[in-house]
């Protein structure tokens, strides 16, 4: 394969990781009904600690356990962000504690 080829691999990859997020990030929308429902708080360090566990325990490289980790981070950080504005629709996130 070309450069070209190359890029557009990536391009085809990209466009799929979109969908798979936002994919990850629906269902984390519905986590954020459930939890507003449950009246179960929005932030739950031990959970996200296993998805960070689970992200590194599937990582065959070449990106390192590190580079996962962050990675995943940002992506639950904006999965919470998401979450909070499905539990706060009005802007008041004064009950969460992640003001």
């Amino acid at each position: 394969m070309n450069l070209a080829d190359w890029r557009r691999r990536i391009d085809e990859i990209d466009k799929k990781l979109v969908e798979l997020l936002n994919e990850r990030s629906r269902c984390a929308l519905e986590i954020g009904r459930l939890k507003q429902a449950a009246n179960i708080p929005l932030y739950q360090p031990e959970r996200e600690n296993e998805v960070l566990a689970n992200a590194e325990n599937n990582n065959c490289g070449p990106l390192t356990d590190a580079a996962i980790r962050r990675l995943f981070e940002r992506i639950i950080d904006e999965a919470r962000a998401a979450e909070r504005d499905a539990m706060h629709p009005d802007g008041d996130r004064s009950e969460d504690g992640n003001d």
